[in-house]
């Protein structure tokens, strides 16, 4: 039961389902196909997209030709519809992107930054209020995506920089949203692996998986457990941090507090660490992507501690699918067969017997900005976020131009759609 008890209310229901539908669709699917998956009558679904439209939250486009029969629509994103801004802060850069309902992205900057809360904090704040003036009425809200754990009231702590209990909104300038609340506009603040694992579970392998595993390998590795397409927050919303489980059995001190921790021997860093070089604070990605690409030691010996701890989390939590994003795919590509040879017999009977798939990523390294991109379209995509639009939209009724095509890559400082 939706809970709906009258005409309106049942009316305000099927339109966040139609365009969730949309939404988690990639804006692919026919109005002919929506009528059907959501067992609407075609009557109805007329009206229902008429509205949309008229409320510039959906335009549509002919479909292609498949033979004969009544031609069809694709509804997609409106050019003058809802945005959200998502932006993927990690260790040594950001990235900041508009987003469509459907999931297109266009890239709006990227900037290195010089690991320090403010230097990197303070200008995706700038930016972030530049696009918004721009864009107006069509920005629905903002998801940041950080490197490290998040907790309630947005601090965040980035150990390997020195992060420790930053106030982010108030270095971004921005409000804080709690990812699923009924308030509009403001910051949506998620760890990145998080983010990664809830993108993964929308549009990549973890889609239609009840129980999923995630893996991000940066610097260092997070991993958060996916149930029912949803991330394990915890209880202060820290708990995709599989990376700070003493899983190697090490003694080594490790800049969060703890020792031993899991993701000092897998990353870029543990990769800089094998090839004698320095790391830590952000510093030399190019020189670990270079030895990822050359040093079949130093790869073997981060696939293996990966497959150590891959078992043991498979042991715990039985996943169906561990996917992995990040440096993830590249480790397993190169490093196969040492990864299962380290991860197979550590795994008990019951678990050897029908293992997990372990799989790269669907998105590369675009899941943490996806994931946060996800967030905010959480919230609009309810009765009272798409009640805000309509109350606060000054451009209904106008005539509706033909949509433009925006890819997941546009050039840094393209016109968002």
């Amino acid at each position: 039961m939706n809970g709906a008890t009258t005409s309106g209310e049942l009316r305000a229901h099927n339109r966040v389902r139609l365009l969730r539908a949309v939404h988690d669709g990639g804006a692919t699917s026919t109005r002919s196909h929506l009528t059907r998956e959501l067992r609407l009558a075609r009557g109805t679904a007329s009206v229902l997209v008429a509205g949309l439209a008229e409320d510039e939250l959906l335009h549509e486009e002919p479909a292609q030709e498949h033979g004969r029969g009544r031609p069809t629509q694709v509804p997609g994103p409106h050019p003058r519809g809802p945005l959200a801004l998502a932006a993927d802060v990690r260790e040594d850069a950001w990235e900041l992107a508009a987003c469509e309902l459907g999931g297109r992205v266009t890239v709006l900057d990227v900037r290195p930054h010089d690991g320090t809360a403010e230097g990197a904090l303070v200008p995706l704040g700038e930016t972030i209020a530049a696009h918004t003036s721009r864009l107006g009425h069509r920005v629905i809200g903002v998801g940041v995506a950080l490197a490290g754990p998040v907790r309630f009231g947005g601090l965040a702590d980035i150990a390997h920089l020195g992060w420790r209990s930053v106030d982010v909104p108030a270095l971004l300038g921005l409000p804080l949203r709690p990812a699923h609340g009924a308030g509009g506009g403001g910051a949506t603040l998620g760890n990145d692996t998080a983010f990664a694992a809830l993108a993964e579970a929308r549009r990549g392998r973890l889609r239609d998986v009840r129980v999923g595993l995630h893996l991000h390998v940066d610097f260092d590795l997070g991993g958060v457990l996916v149930v029912d397409g949803r991330p394990l927050g915890g209880a202060s919303g820290t708990g995709a941090e599989f990376g700070h489980m003493p899983l190697e059995g090490g003694d080594r001190p490790c800049m969060c507090g703890a020792t031993g921790c899991w993701g000092m021997d897998v990353g870029a860093n543990a990769l800089l660490r094998h090839a004698g070089l320095e790391y830590g604070g952000g510093r030399g990605r190019e020189q670990a992507e270079r030895v990822l690409a050359t040093s079949e030691q130093a790869v073997a010996a981060c696939a293996a501690a990966l497959g150590r701890g891959v078992a043991a989390l498979v042991n715990a939590h039985d996943p169906e699918v561990v996917t992995l994003s990040g440096h993830g795919p590249e480790l397993a590509e190169r490093a196969g067969e040492t990864l299962l040879r380290a991860c197979e017999p550590r795994l008990m009977a019951i678990r050897r017997d029908h293992p997990p798939r372990i799989e790269g990523s669907a998105l590369g390294w675009r899941g943490a900005l996806l994931g946060a991109m996800e967030s905010v379209f959480d919230v609009f995509l309810t009765p009272e976020g798409l009640g805000r639009w309509r109350d606060n939209h000054p451009d209904q009724g106008r005539d509706t131009p033909g949509r433009r095509n925006v890819t997941h890559s546009t050039p840094k400082g393209d016109q968002p759609p």
